[in-house]
């Protein structure tokens, strides 16, 4: 995994927000009209000073969306609840599972491949953040 600090916002950027949705079905014709301006540190970044970016390895949580490459809007201002997805670090080794807190502490991946990771000493655990969000990039 990698780890990356939001970078120092000098100027708000905000880009078009279009109020038409574009169906992925069959095509339907273009409107141009744009609804509002849109800036996507507002949209995304709800905690500036406890919000960090990290890309993923793996495929543990493909089931929820999250493949190889991905990058995770990740807020570590929240406390963690049961069923949250979270980073977390378990013996020194981080990782990104749904935190489980019932009916016993545990990480949870999302894919039927990789079993479920039982936190048995809590010492030796930590909850680096809550997932809010994922960047994809495509081709």
């Amino acid at each position: 995994m990698q780890f990356y600090q939001p970078a120092e916002i000098r100027a708000i950027l905000e880009l078009p927000l279009f109020i038409s949705r574009v169906p992925c079905g069959f095509p339907s014709p273009a409107q141009d009209y744009v609804e509002q301006r849109l800036d996507l540190n507002e949209l995304l970044v709800d905690h500036p000073s406890s919000t960090y970016f990290i890309k993923v390895s793996g495929d543990s949580m493909i089931e929820g969306g999250i493949t190889e490459g991905d990058m995770l809007i990740v807020d570590s201002s929240p406390k963690p609840q049961h069923g949250d997805m979270v980073v977390a670090s378990l013996e020194g080794e981080f990782t990104v599972k749904l935190l489980m807190l019932r009916p016993y502490l545990h990480l949870k991946p999302m894919n039927a491949a990789h079993a479920i990771i039982p936190v048995e000493d809590v010492d030796q655990f930590e909850i680096f953040g809550v997932v809010k969000h994922v960047i994809k990039t495509i081709g």
